[in-house]
Order: structure tokens, then sequence, then C-alpha cells
């Protein structure tokens, strides 16, 4: 494919990637409204975001591997029409259950369309020439990361549309991504025998989503040390035993397990576990920290993370342009790790007094870092496959980043919620705080309106939930630096300059 060529698919890809994206990111600063128009709990907040994240982990290694078998083209469509429809759905809720019900549908959706647009990618563009590209994915996939928030902010605070719109919003996006795909996707064909290891794909979403449903409800609905802990874990590890076997003896696995005697391969996915960690908690809990510790509102809420925004589109476009014109990747992804490892040691050291303008240079420090790695990942993965296992390493790449920004979401919103509860007592034990059953009462048992608590009390809670933001990137900082580790051992091998695979025959 030309130049021309490739940037016309590519507008399909973003549009539609960026709507994907936007649909699991929109709802944080609007969630608070949501859950209370709705009549939810704390319990029915957590799971409105980790419901998409769980279905999109668990369905990310099929359509990877489904992306080997069938037409990418077809089954990029799909899953944009599977967006479309629980997106409509989503804005039509009448309760919790139904939202989280719908919210599962679109992490299919979103799982697939984020998994094959990079096989589809690397179907069009050689290894040596892919940073050049994979940069404007890694920046649409940061706009739309971080511009979530801040979307879904201003519709909840615009006077007649509400927080329904935040889920009808990326609706006309994707059916636009759909129509530019029809008309400029071009793959040639690949012809191969369909056996499609359902077995498989059964077991690694069952083992995937226990251990997630675990890590969510742990510390809430039970103590973590508890039997519910050990038969949920056991039951897990179980789960993901038997699948190993079953993958070993596939014809044709759902994630083959010789991808993992590569050396890249192994380390590049683990890395992006952890990675994913330290993505998934710079974008949902900084809307707690400038909402309930700085007191401000949600589209303000959203206009202060624009320095990770910006971060991560630069880092990210400009790391894959130079990557194209080098050949050499490795130094980048170092560099990347070395970023978010400070970034979020850092942010540790936030307060609910912290001068925005320090806050601002944190978080302009871990998107430099996280728009390094991302897209820099998978490419190192990409260039290590074989064709014909271009979309499962592709598949593998992103399920490990989406399941480390699961736990780190679950885990990290556990933590958060137990030591604002601490700092919250400790603070209400000074008298000058109003201290008592009535203050007590007032702060806790959910998310509070701060700007509804009077003076001394609002300090107390606005205090206690700087404070425990901090505490949780102290906590996320290990992992940012374990994946800069994993990058350390990364041998770089030189980019290959062809392709493999694709599915349509070219035009005459």
């Amino acid at each position: 494919m030309t130049h021309r060529e490739i940037m016309r698919a590519l507008s399909g890809l973003l549009l539609g990637m960026f709507a994907a994206i936007l649909s699991s990111t929109i709802v944080t600063n609007a969630l608070p409204q949501i859950i209370g128009d709705l009549g939810g709990g704390q319990s029915a907040y957590t799971w409105v975001v980790t419901a998409t994240l769980l279905s999109m982990t668990a369905s990310m290694p099929l359509w990877g591997k489904l992306a080997d078998l069938f037409s990418k083209k077809l089954l990029i469509q799909t899953s944009l029409v599977i967006y479309v429809a629980g997106s409509l759905v989503a804005g039509l809720s009448q309760n919790p259950a139904m939202l989280i019900a719908v919210r599962v549908v679109q992490g299919l959706g979103i799982g697939g369309f984020v998994g094959l647009s990079q096989v589809i990618l690397a179907a069009m563009i050689p290894p040596r020439d892919r940073g050049r590209y994979s940069g404007y994915l890694g920046a649409t996939f940061a706009a739309a990361t971080v511009g979530g928030p801040l979307i879904g902010g201003a519709i909840t605070d615009t006077p007649g549309l509400g927080w329904r719109w935040c889920f009808y919003i990326g609706v006309p996006v994707a059916v636009a991504a759909l129509v530019v795909l029809q008309r400029t996707l071009r793959l040639p064909v690949t012809r191969r025998e369909v056996r499609i290891d359902w077995a498989g794909a059964a077991l690694v979403s069952a083992a995937v989503s226990l251990l997630l449903i675990w890590v969510t409800l742990a510390g809430d609905a039970y103590a973590w040390a508890s039997w519910q802990t050990v038969a949920m874990v056991g039951g897990s590890l179980a789960l993901g035993a038997l699948f190993l076997v079953v993958e070993a003896r596939a014809s044709e696995p759902i994630i083959p397990l010789r991808l993992f005697r590569d050396t890249t391969i192994a380390l590049t996915s683990v890395a992006s576990l952890f990675v994913g960690v330290a993505m998934f908690s710079g974008t949902v809990f900084f809307s707690q920290y400038f909402q309930l510790a700085r007191g401000e509102s949600a589209t303000m809420s959203g206009v202060m993370t624009i320095p990770l925004i910006v971060g991560m589109s630069v880092s990210s476009t400009l790391s894959g342009q130079l990557i194209s014109r080098t050949g050499r990747w490795k130094h980048w992804l170092v560099t990347g790790g070395l970023l978010i490892t400070v970034g979020t040691g850092l942010l540790s050291t936030v307060r609910y007094d912290t001068p925005y303008a320090r806050v601002g240079v944190f978080m302009a420090l871990l998107g430099l870092g996280l728009g390094m790695l991302m897209q820099n990942l998978v490419l190192a993965t990409q260039n290590q496959a074989r064709p014909a296992d271009l979309g499962a390493a592709s598949s593998v790449v992103a399920f490990f980043r989406s399941f480390g920004g699961a736990i780190g979401v679950s885990v990290l919103g556990a933590l958060l919620a137990t030591r604002v509860s601490a700092y919250t007592e400790d603070g209400l034990a000074d008298p000058a705080a109003g201290g008592g059953a009535s203050s007590a009462a007032a702060a806790g048992g959910g998310i509070p309106d701060v700007n509804a608590l009077p003076g001394p009390l609002r300090a107390v809670i606005e205090g206690a939930y700087g404070h425990g933001v901090g505490d949780v990137f102290l906590y996320a900082t290990p992992c940012a630096l374990l994946a800069l580790v994993f990058t350390l051992f990364i041998k770089e091998t030189a980019l290959r300059t062809t392709t493999g695979g694709g599915d349509e025959p070219p035009r005459p």
C-alpha cells in the first residue's frame, strides 16, 4: 500500500479507536451522577468500570486468533457493530444491573477493535515503517483515554444533555469508522483451514474473569484473607492450568504457547502487564483527585488532565516517527519505563494542596513514558511473530496490558477506599473538624459531594482523598519499576521490511 492508501485506511482505524476507547473512559467523571440516578451503591460504581475491562480483557485472545483465521476487515467491522449496539442500549439503562450487563457487551466490541487495529496495521505496514503509523494510533489512544473524562464531564454538566449522552456520543463516530473502513481497507487474501479453539477461549475467559471478580470484591464483600479468596484464586489457577493443557494439545490454540518461547514476546507481555497498572491508575484516579481532593467540577477535572494527554500524544507520535527513520527502538522502551517510574513516584507525593503546576509536570512525565511504551511494546512483539501468528501475538500484548489495568483499577481502588476511610477517621478526631457521629456519617458511605459539606469537614475529606490518591501512586510505582526492569532485558533486533498476511484480494 502507498502512503496515501495507508493514511486513508488508517483514518478509519483512528476513528474507531477513538470511539472505542472513549466509551471506556467517558463515564469516569459522570459515574457519581449515573449511579445516583439509577439508585446504585459503591459496588455498582466499581462494576460499571470493571465490567468493561473484564470483557475486553477476556475476549482479546479470541479476537486475535480469529484474525489469523478470518477476514480482518469483517471482524473489525463486527466489533464496531457490537460496540454501537451496546452503546445505544447503555444510554437507555433503567437500573445498575442493566447498565453493567450492557457494559459487558461494550467491552466485547472494544476488545475486538483495540486488538484488531494492531493486527491490521501489521498486515498493511512492515515493522521497519510501522512506528511512523503506530504513533498515530498511540496518540489517538492517549487522547481518548484521558480526553474521555473531560468530554464526559462537559456532557454531564451541560443542561439538556445529561449522562446518557456519554454513551450516545461515540455512536456517530463508530458509524463513520465503519463507512471509511468499508471504502478504504483492502488486504490480500490468506486461505487457511478454520479450526477455532473454543475450549481454550472458554477456559482463558473463565480464569481471567474469576480472578478479576475476586480482586474487585475482595476487601468489600469479603475479607482478603477468607474462604472466598481461597476458592476463587484456587479456581482461577486450576482453570489456568487446564487452559495450558488444552493449548498444548490444540491444533489451532487461542494463544499459541510457542510464542512465549521467544524471549522478546515473553518480556514484552510481562512489561505490558505492569504498564497497564500505571496507565489505568493515571486515568481513573486523577478524576477523583481533582473532584474530591481539589473540589473541581467534572469539566475542570478533565481539563486538568491535559498535561497527561499532551505527554502521551507527543511521545507516541515522535517516538514512532524516529523509530521508522532510524530503525532503533529499544532505547525508547527503556526511556519510557524510566519516565513512568519517575512520574508515578513523584505523583505519590501529591496532596490536596499541592500546586497544580507541580502536579501537571508529574502528569506530563507519566504521559511521556506511557506514550513511548504502549505502541512500541506491540511493535517489538509483532517484529518477532510469524505471519501466521500475527493476530495472536498482537492480542497477547494488548491482553496483558488490559489485564494489568483491570487488576490495577480493582486493587488500587480498594486501597484508595481503605486509605480515605483511615485518613477521614483521623481527621474527624480533631475537634476543629466538627467530629462526632453526624460528621462521620456525612463523610462516609459513598462518594461525597465536597461542595455541600461544611468548611471544616470539607477540609478533612479533601485532605483524605488527596493523601489517598498519593498512596495509590506510591503502590503503583513498584509496578512501573518492574516494567522498566523487564524492558532492560529485551534484546533489540532489526525491524523487518516486509509484512505478513491479510484477507482480501487486491483491487485491480
